[in-house]
């Protein structure tokens, strides 16, 4: 895997993370915790994917990986909202 390939699942895994983030409303941090969603979005929804036996959605191919969008985005969502649900939400007041 050469490093225009790396770049270009970096940059997938951000898009999935971003959208995974907006369904659910979590928007603490930035790129990368974008990048770690998707990319643990991947991973959870891969899973998923297995153990229903449902079929792989919509599938990018990049080099040797194969990076499911679909499943990426359903898994980062499922992530974000355990995160999300265990963060507190930290609250300013002005005086």
């Amino acid at each position: 895997m050469g490093i225009l390939e790396l770049l270009l699942l970096l940059l997938i895994a951000a898009v999935c993370g971003g959208v995974a983030r907006a369904i659910v409303g979590f928007s603490r941090g930035g790129l990368l915790v974008a990048i770690a969603v998707g990319f643990i979005g991947a991973l959870i929804g891969t899973w998923l994917q297995r153990v229903t036996g449902a079929p792989e959605i919509f599938t990018i191919q990049v080099g040797d990986a194969a990076f499911p969008i679909v499943w990426s985005i359903i898994g980062g969502v499922l992530f974000a909202l355990v995160v999300s649900l265990l963060t507190r939400r930290s609250y300013q007041t002005t005086y």
